[in-house]
């Protein structure tokens, strides 16, 4: 079982997941439940997007990225990708994948979805970090940005515990368990998501396979990298 780390509160549909996620064209008027992103590899079809001009205030020599549509842009390391994968996305929104210099895709942003979160069983909660986004308030409400996990070795012991890191607008769980990941925030005129999948067993670099636990993968540059990639999400200018 992971360790629960402390959240830090200064700045996909994976397969144990009990979570549909289908497109939608129409708002959704509810609050948002968080999720887990799903990741296919992109096709061979689809050109990387160019960035548009700016940086990151605390890395310069950062790109920028703007929606196709013109409504949200995050900044990204200068050796990553972002891939167009709009044959994939929601009526009326965009769906892009942020992919590292190896192709690996890190994370993936969509808008204007519809989710259903199902919750038939909860697992022990683990939240390694946490920031609220102000930038991305809607109603006088900020999301939240989380490294979490879910221990579902009791029924699938085979299997690594679920870990994803992402936007949510839900309430942070208060107790020892929770509902499966289901990482969404409100943003109209649906919501969206902006998150990535976290594989304990996939060894990051300078971690060793023993010591590459969720807390000990918050340490590593990568990480720090998808971080800061994630929370610089903001309206476009």
């Amino acid at each position: 079982m992971f360790r629960s780390g402390r959240a830090v509160s200064a700045a996909f549909c994976a397969a144990a997941l009990l979570v549909a996620c289908t497109p939608s064209s129409s708002p959704n008027s509810g609050n948002a439940s968080p999720g887990s992103s799903p990741s296919a590899s992109p096709s061979a079809s689809e050109p990387a997007l160019s960035p548009s001009a700016g940086a990151s205030p605390a890395e310069p020599e950062w790109k920028t990225f703007t929606t196709p549509d013109g409504g949200l842009m995050f900044d990204y390391p200068p050796d990553w990708t972002v891939q167009d994968r709009a044959r994939e996305a929601a009526p009326g929104g965009i769906f892009v994948d942020v992919l590292d210099a190896a192709g690996k895709s890190m994370a993936t942003l969509r808008t204007n979805i519809a989710a259903k979160a199902e919750c038939t069983q909860k697992y022990p909660y683990a939240l390694m970090d946490s920031e609220a986004l102000p930038a991305l308030a809607q109603k006088g409400a900020a999301p939240v940005f989380v490294f979490e996990g879910r221990d579902d070795h009791g029924s699938h012991p085979s299997k690594p515990a679920p870990l994803s890191y992402g936007i949510t607008s839900a309430p942070l769980p208060s107790g020892r368990s929770a509902c499966p990941i289901f990482q969404f925030f409100e943003w109209p005129p649906g919501v969206a998501a902006f998150s990535g999948v976290y594989h304990a067993v996939a060894t990051a670099p300078g971690v060793t396979p023993d010591a590459n636990t969720p807390e000990a993968y918050t340490a590593t540059e990568e990480y720090d990298a998808i971080r800061q990639t994630i929370t610089s999400l903001r309206p476009a200018d």
